[in-house]
């Protein structure tokens, strides 16, 4: 049973965390000491409860919560080796755990254990870490707080840190909490409600003196020709230079990405400082970790054009890389020379991208990874101006970034991650989504870890579905008319705006009309041919575009039919624009090859239940055809296949999955039948 204690900390850890100007996203930790009995002796035991390595504060649980025996962890300072040797202590913590499950206890478990306090926050928000980044933030620190907050030097995470916070705790009764140069804030209280209540004043008056006594323009005058573009203008500029952006965060790993036109973005860019101060790059452990040290910035004014722009990208990426490469060949000659063999180089790509008057694009191993890394930067430029208002910013040094980003626990962090999907990092583009086959497609590929786009005549249900499959970082609905180019090219901008680029294209809007060749009006003929002949070639035509600027290679997938190689009575406009199909994935395999993009196509047949086609009047006017009730469609169906089944629309998207792994890595040009065996429809 929860004890008041575990629901007061999990309580105000949401309250916190729920803030992003008291800590970012997974950043930051809460404690709890309190009594319990032990269910062994019978004895009360004083345990700490402390949030647990990689949670979220805003919306911890008392499952992400690490608890441990005190005396325990107290007694580890009797074997403490030293801080050449304090990473050893993160293991041993594992045997201070009380009970069984809970969270694992994270690097800054010490600081809550040792620190004499029953309740004690550690939070890392804009406006503390930009006192803890300033040249002068002692000075600050006393001038702000008084004899209320100590300023503690910086020290990288770990068992010698929560000693040294210890130790202030005890020298300074006066005091309510600390600021982390170069870090962050950590506070305390007798109770829980005085914890957070000591945790937002230093935040609130860290906040307030800034915005008392900071300069009016911290990041300098604006740059002419650096201001923000027109917002309609900047999206479509910046739609056009995602896929070239891709490419470059690409180089090592596939990314996925994420695109940030905030006003604290836009207006860092136009400023006289921002080359300078993106080459310091972010100081808080929580943030370069995640944005690597420093950003790329595109170093041409707003009024660059997107030719420009893209012209000047491989020199810029090449000098990206190289930096790069060097800062870690430097920290890895200072790790060798203290003993130790860190790990390998993770990549030279950046993780941020700054454009003038466009704004940030951020890249990660998922869309929420992306996401959070650019709501990190965002955080590292509130951080920057604080500082620069009132003093300059200093982040801490290069050789201490480099020891956190290559950490051995960080590695072994990594290292635990669960296996990614076999889909992770591809961003999957299904024309009629919002239904039957496209929808089951939708939902499959994004199962196998897509980002997937819903797009669909109907830009309500196509919503709708994407919010079932998942959040805006797994799926997104957009409207997309098939047979409009301009459509066409909107919908693109929507899927490379939310995801940084497009990678697996399935071209699966359709409709028919089941009409003989004398009932077949020139309408009928122009609407089928629109829609799908027309469709699939304006929507490859233009997703061709993207993956080809991305270098990544892709695929792009055809949900043709049965009926493109099988002649069937009152059929003529919808077999001949999927036989139009069908050559389309001949023609476009041959011509994309070259870029590493693979065109291959579907023959479907009898998929009746949970088709949109077949519930439009379809299934009715084919059930008539051949004599049968509608009702026995699918059976009818099954029964003229070799293999006697039913095919669904889950049977489909199972062939659009195979095809865009790796298992089909060398497969283009080829139509795969997920027809249960009809032999009048085999290829020759």
């Amino acid at each position: 049973m929860t004890n008041e204690t575990v629901t007061s900390l999990v309580e105000r850890s949401n309250r916190l965390g729920a803030d992003p100007r008291n800590t970012n996203y997974a950043g930051g930790n809460t404690s709890a000491k309190g009594v319990e009995k032990d269910p062994v002796t019978g004895q009360d035991v004083e345990l700490l409860w402390v949030k647990g390595s990689g949670g979220d504060l805003g919306t911890l649980t008392e499952k992400g919560l690490a608890v441990l025996r005190l005396d325990r962890l107290r007694a580890l300072q009797d074997v403490y080796p030293g801080v050449e040797r304090e990473d050893e202590m993160v293991a041993a913590f594992d045997y201070c755990l009380h009970g069984k499950g809970g969270a694992a206890p994270s690097i800054d478990t010490a600081m809550h254990g040792l620190v004499d306090a029953a309740h004690v926050d550690h939070l890392h928000p804009d406006a503390g870490i930009a006192i803890a980044t300033a040249v002068d933030g002692p000075e600050l620190t006393a001038k702000i707080f008084g004899g209320k907050v100590v300023w503690v030097p910086w020290r990288r995470p770990g068992f010698q840190l929560g000693l040294d916070i210890a130790a202030i705790k005890a020298q300074h009764p006066e005091a309510i909490g600390t600021v982390l140069g170069g870090h962050g804030i950590t506070a305390w209280g007798d109770t829980s409600e005085e914890a957070e209540r000591n945790s937002l004043w230093i935040i609130e008056t860290a906040a307030a003196y800034i915005e008392a006594n900071g300069r009016r323009e911290p990041f300098g005058p604006v740059l002419p020709g650096y201001e923000p573009l027109p917002a309609e203008e900047r999206r479509l500029k910046a739609a056009a230079l995602a896929p070239h952006l891709r490419a470059i965060a690409s180089h090592d790993n596939p990314q996925v990405g994420h695109y940030t036109d905030s006003d604290v973005v836009l207006d860092f860019v136009s400023r006289e400082a921002h080359p300078r101060l993106a080459e310091l790059g972010t100081s808080c452990p929580d943030h370069f970790l995640r944005t690597k040290v420093k950003p790329l910035v595109v170093d041409l004014p707003a009024t660059a054009s997107v030719e420009e722009i893209v012209e000047r990208l491989p020199e810029l990426h090449e000098a990206y890389r190289a930096d790069y490469t060097a800062y870690y060949e430097r920290g890895a000659a200072e790790a060798r020379a203290r003993g130790e063999e860190p790990p390998a180089m993770r990549g030279a790509d950046p993780a941020i991208v700054l454009v003038p008057g466009v704004g940030m694009f951020s890249y990660g191993a998922d869309k929420q990874t992306a996401r959070v890394a650019g709501e990190f930067y965002v955080n590292a430029i509130n951080v920057m101006r604080g500082a620069e208002a009132l003093s300059r910013y200093q982040p801490i040094d290069e050789s201490e970034k480099f020891r956190i980003e290559y950490w051995a626990l960080e590695e072994a962090k990594l290292q635990r991650r669960p296996k990614p999907k076999p889909l992770a990092t591809r961003i999957a583009f299904v024309t009629g989504a919002a239904s039957g086959i496209g929808r089951a497609i939708a939902d499959r590929l994004a199962s196998e870890g897509a980002c997937v786009v819903i797009a669909d005549l109907d830009a309500e249900k196509a919503q709708g579905v994407a919010a079932e499959i998942g959040s805006a970082d797994v799926a997104i609905g957009v409207a997309a008319n098939v047979a409009d180019e301009a459509a066409v090219q909107a919908a693109l901008r929507e899927a490379v705006l939310a995801f940084g680029g497009v990678d697996i294209v399935v071209n699966n809007a359709g409709l028919s009309l089941s009409k003989s060749l004398f009932d077949t009006t020139e309408a009928d003929w122009d609407l089928q041919h629109d829609v799908m002949a027309k469709g699939s070639f304006l929507v490859s035509k233009n997703a061709a575009r993207i993956l080809v600027d991305q270098k990544l290679g892709g695929d792009i997938v055809y949900i043709s039919s049965k009926n493109s190689v099988f002649a069937g009575p009152n059929n003529i406009a919808y077999s001949a624009t999927k036989a139009d199909q069908a050559h389309q994935v001949r023609l476009l395999a041959a011509e994309l090859g070259e870029h590493g993009i693979k065109v291959n196509g579907i023959n479907p047949d009898g998929v009746v239940r949970g088709s949109g086609i077949f519930a439009s009047g379809w299934g009715a006017n084919r059930a008539k055809t051949y004599g049968i009730p509608e009702e026995d469609l699918g059976k009818f169906y099954a029964q003229r296949t070799l293999l006697k089944r039913e095919v669904l629309p889950e049977h489909v998207a199972n062939a659009v999955y195979a095809l865009c792994t790796s298992d089909f890595s060398h497969t283009t040009g080829l139509h795969v039948p997920v027809d249960a065996g009809v032999a009048q429809a085999f290829l020759r």
